[in-house]
């Protein structure tokens, strides 16, 4: 009888210390959701249930971890970054499968925001809970974003008035030109592919070039990324008389709206949230760019462009090129460039102190939105990504996103080639002739040279090479 009630009491207590390490993974709200998911809902995939192998540590010790694994080797743009997170949690130390990997890449790829940046949240917050998720994220960013802050301040002290800097940015911007439109590309690979059968969805093709008209018409790329995404909702679920009589529509009050008031002018483009590149308007610029940059850190480019070049006017377009120059060549999510514009944007407007503060309320606002959206809570998040209907949803909004990329690369191509940067040179005229040819050169070589060499440091090379190339140049 002792002997049975000694059993009994063992285990219960061996109940007890299960039930205390399963509490013990349940670190914050967020995890506690993916672990209940892992552990109750996915018991048929036995490639889910993997956490096991992530280690706990002391928030100190996480920051060091992501700051020196992550945030010092962030190289070569998203794409190249998100590899590296993969290679070394996933492959090399297994704190998941690649299975559960693909899964969480997946949903954070249909949210806005820097998916890099997004996926180092979620494995800190795997390890050491909400805070973990916050100290993560800030160890990745904060070497990108000091050494940017350090650049738009070396920028700003060299002046565009120095012939040699000049000449080295004049070279670099066509490079920078060819990026945007591979990266382009890279997107759309997988914004217009049908996730179940991989293949090239034509209707989600469609999207992408009807958006692209639309910016063309100067159709407010706000107006156009939510009615296709509502387009194709229909679409998808086979309400295809909705579908059509939606898209001719637009362009039936397209048409009216042109015969009352004219063609709409480029600034239409823009909300008008950046007039004047004040300390509020800087915040709230970043803040709205980090809530629709749907489709990764690339889209955040148009969506900046349009409020502070084109609508607000007051940063020129080269200064915007060469800050995206500069953002490809730090360790840094690309989103980083914002810190710049920011920076640029407070100088114009109250000095050096403002500029220093319009470049962290900038960044703070860009990246708000992904810390809060990956720390609240991974689980709501994928529900809200299966759900068919927002799903079919964000399919559409991706694909149109790349038609206002398309649209903006090319506008992008064409500063570019031109030029507008003043070049030292006893004949001024002949200096602008030679010019654009010689930038034309330049960019089908840069882009020749990204779709050969796949390299994460290739755009550093690039970008390296076309300042040396520079002073030779256009010198």
């Amino acid at each position: 009888m002792a002997a049975s009630q000694s059993i009994v009491v063992l285990q219960a207590n061996n109940t007890n210390d299960t039930r205390r390490d399963l509490e013990a993974q349940k670190t914050c709200s967020s995890s506690e959701s993916i672990e209940e998911l892992t552990i109750s809902e996915e018991n048929d995939d036995p490639g889910l249930q993997d956490n096991s192998n992530v280690p706990r540590l002391p928030l100190l010790k996480l920051f060091w971890f992501f700051f020196y694994n992550f945030g010092l080797f962030a190289w070569g743009g998203p794409v190249a970054q998100i590899a590296l997170i993969k290679e070394k949690l996933v492959v090399k130390d297994k704190w998941i499968t690649l299975t559960r990997f693909q899964r969480v890449f997946s949903v954070y790829q249909a949210l806005p925001g820097p998916e890099a940046t997004e996926l180092c949240m979620f494995f800190g917050c795997l390890s050491a809970g909400q805070l973990g998720g916050f100290v993560a994220g800030i160890a990745f960013i904060l070497p990108g974003f000091i050494l940017m802050l350090t650049a738009s301040y070396l920028y700003s002290l060299a002046g565009l008035e120095n012939k040699y800097f000049n000449a080295s940015f004049r070279a670099v911007q066509p490079v920078v030109g060819a990026m945007i439109l591979r990266a382009t590309h890279i997107i759309a690979d997988h914004s217009v592919i049908d996730h179940s059968t991989r293949k090239i969805k034509p209707i989600l093709v469609v999207v992408a070039l009807c958006t692209a008209l639309n910016s063309a018409l100067h159709i407010n790329m706000f107006i156009s990324l939510g009615l296709y995404g509502i387009i194709y909702t229909f679409a998808a679920h086979g309400m295809w008389i909705i579908a059509v009589i939606s898209f001719v529509l637009q362009y039936v009050v397209y048409g009216i709206y042109v015969h009352f008031y004219g063609v709409p002018s480029p600034m239409s483009l823009a909300l008008g949230i950046a007039k004047t590149p004040s300390l509020t308007h800087l915040f709230v610029l970043g803040l709205v760019t980090g809530c629709i940059s749907f489709g990764g850190a690339y889209t955040a480019i148009p969506l900046i462009q349009v409020e502070a070049v084109l609508r607000g006017g007051w940063l020129p377009v080269h200064v915007f090129l060469d800050c995206i120059a500069i953002s490809n060549v730090l360790p840094a999510p690309l989103t980083i460039f914002a810190t710049f514009v920011g920076f640029q944007g407070g100088l114009a407007a109250g000095g050096l102190g403002n500029a220093f503060a319009g470049a962290i309320l900038i960044t703070l606002g860009i990246l708000a939105p992904c810390f809060i959206f990956t720390i609240a809570g991974h689980e709501l998040l994928e529900k809200l990504v299966r759900n068919k209907l927002l799903s079919h949803f964000f399919d559409g909004l991706c694909a149109a996103v790349i038609g206002v990329i398309t649209v903006i690369a090319i506008q992008m191509l064409q500063s570019s080639v031109r030029g507008t940067h003043n070049v030292s040179s006893p004949d001024t005229s002949l200096s602008d002739s030679l010019q654009s040819p010689l930038a034309a050169v330049i960019y089908m070589l840069a882009l020749g040279a990204l779709y050969k060499f796949t390299n994460k440091y290739t755009p550093l090379l690039l970008v390296v090479v076309g300042a040396i190339a520079g002073q030779f140049l256009f010198f």
